[in-house]
């Protein structure tokens, strides 16, 4: 697994314990679901100016969502 599809994996599980859906995540960080279902899925590269949003948004540190143990 790549550590785009890590990050993606970890965006989606925080994304879920909070019982998000994409939609709701995509308006709270001004992107689309279809952008966010590629960063889930690993087919999307995100810049970290996002990724500290996503984070934000997930209640969640950026190193958690790095975190690829």
């Amino acid at each position: 697994m790549t550590r785009l599809q890590f990050l993606g994996k970890n965006i989606k599980k925080y994304r879920l314990e909070n019982n998000y859906s994409q939609e709701f995540l995509a308006e709270q960080c001004d992107l689309s679901r279809e952008y966010i279902s590629r960063i889930e899925s690993g087919q999307k590269y995100v810049s970290l100016k996002k990724i500290f949003l996503i984070a934000d948004v997930l209640k969640v540190s950026v190193n958690t969502l790095f975190d690829f143990k």
